[in-house]
This record gives structure tokens, C-alpha cells and sequence, in this order.
């Protein structure tokens, strides 16, 4: 073979070669950041079994995790702090998967399930649950559950005439969202003062009154729902790329975007059953996410991690940085409002996606 002749097949040895090379460091970086935010949520929970009116040294909180009787202790972590962290922890990934799945599938970073109306519908239900049937506990959240599902098939179906576009989805939802905080606005005035109260503490996202009880239904959810997202990120990451390219890939467009969408509202209907709608998370986590990890990685697993950081770590905040107690739903809201419009601008200036 002549000179020539293995000069000019070089650089496609080469090429491949870089691109061998960078899906490895891609790959790595990935394993480092996922490893890393699990590290912080571990001493986030840490933290928060440890710290409160009476603080707990480490080693009496891991025997009581073991199932041993410590004096106060016990109850206090046991009881209390526990479920909290528990649900946090359960409450944020759920949100933060979420998240990033309607951003991912609409490859908009701002279409996220608290803006085009998902969680509106969880509100909307529960507070017609609260003022209008005098309904608690379980009911109301199985009302949110089913209000966030019923308003996810609407938009869904509304969007699909002429064929699935982002964009009228997002549009779509963002007008339903705003005619379900009417509707929540109007029953709120209506309503009297113990309602009021009990419908304003669920709208702002709270884990007070943490039990095993709330946490269960989550947990089931998470259990049977995330591995399932899980084993779909390669197909969502396609389906970032246009419904084309994915095919093209070998993906099933509609089957597994129907799943994806039916798995992600159900997560996060099962979060604000619990939890109620905490503001923002859904919407921060994935962006958060994808900047640490960097362009072309799964998502789903980093992003679950950093929502239930956020979770974690803001309830922590509310409930040690100031005089005064605040829901994590109010810390999370100041956090993110400046984050939206952050994200608004980079948008506007890049078109950008995740």
C-alpha cells in the first residue's frame, strides 16, 4: 500500500479513536458526579437525623437506624426525623425525575410538570377536596393523584391533534395551568378561615407531619416505577434527538413516550399526594443535573439525586436558618424564582435545551 493511500485512511482510525475516547471520559465523568451527589445526600440525611431542639451524636443515630432502644433517641429519630429525611429523599427524586423526563422529551428546560400544569392539577383537586368535600388525609391526596393524572391526559390529548409538537404542549399546558390557579384563587376566597388555612399549608409543599403513612404510597410508587425509568434512559436520551432519529435508533416513539409521560406523572403525583406541590424542584434538578454531569449523559439518576438533595437540603434551611420555621415548599420557591429567570435568559440566548 501506497504512502498516499494509508495517509488517507488515518484520520478515520483516528476519529473513531476520539470518539472512543470521549464516551469514555463522558462515561467517567458521569460515575463521578453520580457517586459525589450520592455522597452529599448520605451526609445531607446524616445531618438531618442528627440536628434539631436536641441534637443526636452519629453514633447513637446508627444504632437507633439498627433497630436498638437509645433513650429519646428512639422516638425522636425513630419517629420523627426519620420519615421526614425518608420522605424528602423519596419526595425530591420522584420530582426531579420527573422533571426531567417532560424536559427531555420536549427538549425544553422549561417544560417542566410545575409549569405547563401538571402539579396545578394535583392543587386544584386537593383544594376542592379540602373547601368544597371537607375531605383529609388519604382522600386529599388521592384526589391530587387524581387530578395531576387527569390534567397530564388532557394536555397530552390536546397537543396530539396534527401530530405531538413540544411546543404546543408547553403552550397548551401553560394555559391550563393558569385556569386551575383561577379556579384554586376562587375557591381560596370563598372559603372559610380553618379551610383557608389547612389548603394553604398543603399548597406550599410542606413535610411537616412526616409519618410512615405518607411515605408509604410513595415508596411503593418509587419502588415499582423507578427501575422502570430507569431502564428507559437510553431511549429517552434518543428520544431528546427527535422522534426520527430515535426511530431510526430502533426506538418505539409513541409506546415508549407514552410510558415515559404515564410514568413521570405518576411519580410526581405520588410526591405532591404526599408532599403537596413543592415549587420548583421538578424544574431545577434536571438543568442542575445536566451542567454537572455534562452534554449526552442518562440523566435520570443524577438529576433523582440532586431533587432529593435540594429537597433535603432546603427543609434543613427552613427549619434551622432562621428564627422562625418555614415549609420546604417556600425555601425551594425563593431558590428557584431566580433560577427560572436565570434559565429564561440563557434560553432565549440559546435556544437551548438541557
Amino acid at each position: 500500500m501506497s504512502r498516499t493511500a494509508r495517509l488517507h485512511e488515518a484520520p478515520p482510525c483516528d476519529s473513531t479513536a476520539a470518539i472512543i475516547s470521549g464516551r469514555r471520559s463522558r462515561r467517567r465523568r458521569h460515575a463521578r458526579v453520580t457517586i459525589l451527589l450520592g455522597a452529599l445526600l448520605v451526609a445531607l440525611f446524616t445531618v438531618a437525623l442528627m440536628v434539631g431542639n436536641t441534637f443526636y451524636p452519629l453514633d447513637e443515630v446508627v444504632r437507633v437506624l439498627f433497630g436498638e432502644t437509645v433513650p429519646g433517641a428512639s422516638f425522636t429519630v425513630g419517629e420523627l426525623r426519620l420519615p421526614r429525611a425518608v420522605l424528602a429523599i423519596l419526595a425530591g427524586g420522584s420530582f426531579g425525575i420527573a422533571g426531567v423526563t417532560f424536559q427531555t422529551l420536549l427538549r425544553n428546560p422549561l417544560a417542566s410538570p410545575d409549569i405547563i400544569g401538571v402539579s396545578n392539577g394535583a392543587g386544584a383537586a386537593a383544594v376542592i377536596g379540602i373547601i368544597v368535600l371537607s375531605a383529609d388525609g388519604p382522600l386529599v391526596s388521592l384526589l391530587a393523584l387524581g387530578g395531576a393524572l387527569l390534567t397530564a391526559g388532557a394536555i397530552y390529548l390536546l397537543s396530539m391533534k396534527g401530530g405531538f409538537a413540544g411546543t404546543r404542549l408547553i403552550l397548551i399546558g401553560i394555559g391550563i395551568a393558569a385556569m386551575l390557579q383561577s379556579i384554586i384563587s376562587y375557591l381560596l376566597s370563598r372559603a372559610a378561615a380553618w379551610d383557608i388555612q389547612t389548603a394553604m399549608q398543603w399548597l406550599a409543599g410542606s413535610l411537616n407531619n412526616a409519618s410512615w403513612e405518607r411515605a408509604a404510597p410513595l415508596l411503593l410508587a418509587v419502588i415499582c416505577i423507578v427501575p422502570l425509568m430507569l431502564s428507559q434512559g437510553r431511549a429517552l436520551g434518543a428520544l431528546r434527538l427527535g422522534d426520527d432519529s430515535a426511530a431510526g435508533l430502533g426506538v418505539r416513539v409513541n409506546p415508549t413516550r407514552v410510558l415515559l409521560i404515564l410514568g413521570a406523572v405518576t411519580l410526581l403525583a405520588c410526591a405532591t399526594a404526599a408532599t403537596g406541590p413543592i415549587a420548583f424542584v421538578a424544574f431545577m434538578a434536571g438543568p442542575i443535573a445536566a451542567r454537572l454531569t455534562g452534554p449526552g449523559a442518562n440523566l435520570l439518576a443524577p438529576t433523582a439525586l440532586v431533587g432529593a438533595a435540594l429537597v433535603l437540603s432546603s427543609d434543613l434551611i427552613g427549619q434551622f436558618a432562621f428564627g422562625e420555621r418555614y415549609p420546604v415548599g417556600v425555601i425551594t420557591g425563593v431558590l428557584g424564582a431566580p433560577y427560572l429567570i436565570y434559565l429564561l435568559i440563557r434560553t432565549n440566548r440559546s435556544g437551548g435545551s438541557l
